[in-house]
């Protein structure tokens, strides 16, 4: 028996030889899960030394050929490597953070334009300048999203000036939420904010920033031939420029699941290359003296790789469309080089390309859903290639099984991932998919790059009509198939380690060769147990300190009817009952009046005190008492008072039921003391009470 269970590892990876370089980017992966999920922030000795660590997995090769050693001595040197990885990146990144509210004139150079969740058109700018302040404190970048008007029209590289208001960006809305400051950190933006005032340009577009323009040339001048929201959905496929796009038209294409429509990502990049591989293959094979004497095949491949990297660089370069070329270029090569032109090592080759230059990405939906599909992809038609060897099938039907298996396969697997960013399922995602993707294919891409190749000449008119059509079909079933009854279902968020559980099972079920990938349904079923079973917090305390929710019987309760929409959306979504605000605020479970909501949750008092006004009407409370306020606030008692001098340094705040009673976590304590938590080190006496409190009943 102690023989056998020293012979399992060796039998275990025999199996796999050949076949683990897949596994390199998962490792990579769990290196940077580990330095994220940490409270602490590691010195940048402790980052060097991990990442030296590399070394190893050439190294490995001199110990000779063991079957359970080597393998072991590289996932180590692996983990390490994305652990260091990480922490180096988030030194790299580091710029200033505004650690106060701004209002006053804010100068930069547009180098982004985008729209935000209100709709409002939105510039990101670099080279700031703030009236008063020592250049070395400014933020490499902020973030201001224009509510007033009338404005110039924003071109990239403009130097514009405002008036706005700025403050440094905001913690999750609730502990273990996403958490815009660590994203934020890695964008390099310092402060985000808005202006109600006009913006005025002090300088024209300058030297630099050629791709951007370029990009955003492309967009105006598809929209000026597309108007309305097919021409904004064209020039987001063509150019990755969203701003032209309305929040209603993004949630109705989020709702049916054809969002990855609009991401320039694997769909878009294949139907690209591969529209320009056979139009160049053919049009070389029509000329006699190339189909003799050239090599066709590879030159078409070169030509459309070109086309691909072109298509890069004008869509922004996110993380979905680096892979999806990275993929491209993979397959491609292999074309030219007369080898397998798509298999789990390219998508493994794309996955630590993007890990190693932008190793936060892993955190994104856009990273995993983007992987999560790929790999499902490749290792399911693996499968049916295997299985339909000695049986062709007709053209027609293989077309259409090819259509139906792939949104099949890759709405399994980006559906949890999906559920856990957004807390939605769309019920006929696949129904939409299905009638919509081939348009795209056979439409939409196929007319989008003739009409750049016609730009020059200005007849673009005739292929954008084409391509116009395809996009109006794909809003037509968006629009009809969100208006039915039951198409969206809201999806509470799940606990922690979820996700990494189901994502473990579906990494075994498509990497492991042999029978033992089987091994990878108990993951998956215990990942869907456990979200099943995913809990809520009692209570949820916004970190602004103007906001209360409380779980009642028929969902989460708000002691507001309007304010803090973001707030109040994203309690709601992630509880998994969906609703609004107001809707919310009407399951409050106690009195509203005069601006301060009273409940009692487990026996203990609640009081939420909003403004001054209502704050001159306390005077002093008792001890157990829980009171939240909109603005500072001393009373005499010992009850709890969150106001928002204590909530900035605790961040938002979660009462969990326990069996001994209330279990208050907050913010700072999930997030722990991290560089893109600058939490001031300045405690007030009774701050020990506010880590991780316990009331009891």
């Amino acid at each position: 028996m102690v023989r056998y269970l020293l012979d399992l590892p060796q039998a275990l990876l025999g199996g796999q030889r050949g076949h683990l370089f897949a596994w390199t980017p998962v490792l990579l992966a769990c290196g940077i899960g580990i330095y994220f999920s940490l409270t602490w922030e590691p010195p940048v000795w402790m980052l060097w030394t991990a990442l030296l660590a590399v070394v190893f997995v050439p190294a490995q090769a001199l110990i000779g050929p063991q079957p359970v050693l080597g393998p072991l001595v590289v996932a180590l040197s692996l983990i390490s490597g994305g652990f260091g990885l990480a922490g180096l990146r988030a030194h790299q990144v580091a710029g200033p953070v505004l650690h106060f509210r701004y209002y006053g004139p804010i100068e930069g150079r547009v180098v982004n334009i985008d729209r935000s969740a209100s709709d409002a058109v939105r510039l990101t700018l670099d080279q700031v300048v703030l009236q008063d302040m020592d250049p070395a404190r400014v933020p490499v970048r902020v973030r201001v999203s224009l509510h007033g008007g009338p404005n110039i029209s924003p071109q990239p590289g403009m130097v514009v000036i405002l008036t706005g208001h700025l403050g440094p960006p905001g913690g999750a809305v609730e502990p273990g939420g996403f958490d815009f400051r660590r994203h934020a950190w890695f964008l390099r933006l310092g402060a985000v904010g808005y202006t109600r005032t006009p913006v005025l340009m002090l300088e024209p577009q300058g030297s630099g920033l050629t791709v951007f323009r370029a990009r955003m040339s492309l967009s105006a001048r598809v929209q000026d031939q597309l108007p309305g929201e097919t021409g904004a959905f064209a020039a987001a496929v063509m150019s990755g420029d969203r701003s032209g796009m309305a929040q209603g038209t993004l949630s109705t294409l989020r709702d049916t699941n054809l969002a990855h429509l609009l991401a320039i990502s694997g769909l878009h990049m294949g139907l690209l290359a591969g529209f320009a591989f056979a139009s160049l293959r053919i049009g070389l094979l029509l000329v006699p003296r190339c189909r003799h004497y050239w090599p066709v095949k590879k030159l078409a491949a070169v030509g459309a790789l070109g086309a691909a990297a072109g298509y890069l660089a004008l869509s922004g370069g996110n993380v979905a469309t680096e892979r999806a070329f990275i993929m491209v270029a993979a397959a491609l090569t292999a074309l030219m080089l007369d080898r397998r032109a798509l298999s789990l090592r390219s998508v493994a080759m794309a996955a630590l390309i993007v890990l190693v230059f932008m190793p936060e990405a892993l955190l994104g939906p856009g990273f995993q859903m983007s992987f999560a599909a790929t790999v499902a992809l490749v290792a399911a038609f693996e499968q049916v290639t295997t299985a339909q060897r000695g049986h062709r099938l007709p053209g027609w039907v293989s077309a259409v099984l090819s259509v139906i298996i792939s949104s099949a396969v890759a709405g399994a697997a980006t559906a949890p991932v999906g559920m856990a960013h957004f807390n939605q399922a769309s019920v006929y995602g696949l129904l939409a998919n299905l009638v919509s993707v081939p348009v795209m294919g056979a439409l939409v891409v196929p007319f989008g790059v003739v009409a750049v190749l016609l730009m020059p000449l200005g007849l673009e008119w005739a292929p954008l009509w084409g391509m116009g059509l395809g996009l109006d079909w794909i809003l037509l079933v968006a629009q009809h198939v969100a208006q039915w009854e039951g198409a969206v279902r809201p999806v509470v968020a799940p606990g922690t380690g979820v996700l990494v559980i189901i994502a473990t099972g579906g990494l075994i079920l498509c990497l492991w060769r042999g029978w033992g990938r089987l091994a990878g349904v108990l993951p998956l079923l215990l990942g869907m147990l456990l979200w099943n079973g995913a809990a809520r917090p009692e209570i949820l305390i916004s970190d602004t300190g103007t906001l209360v929710g409380v779980m009642t019987a028929q969902g989460r309760g708000l002691s507001r009817e309007t304010g803090s929409g973001f707030i109040a959306d994203n309690w709601l979504e992630n509880d998994g009952f969906g609703g609004d605000q107001m809707r919310a605020a009407a399951r409050w479970p106690g009195a509203v009046q005069s601006r301060l909501a009273e409940a009692s949750v487990f026996g203990r008092q609640i009081l939420h005190v909003q403004g001054k006004r209502a704050a001159r009407q306390i005077s002093g409370c008792e001890a157990g008492k829980i009171v939240v306020s909109s603005v500072p606030l001393s009373l005499e008692g010992d009850c709890m008072i969150f106001d928002p001098e204590r909530l900035k340094r605790t961040g938002s705040i979660a009462f969990w039921k326990t069996e001994n009673g209330l279990e208050m976590v907050t913010a700072s304590d999930v997030s722990g003391d991290r560089l893109w938590h600058d939490i001031p080190k300045k405690r007030a006496v009774d701050d020990g009470a506010l880590r991780r409190a316990r009331i009891d009943q």
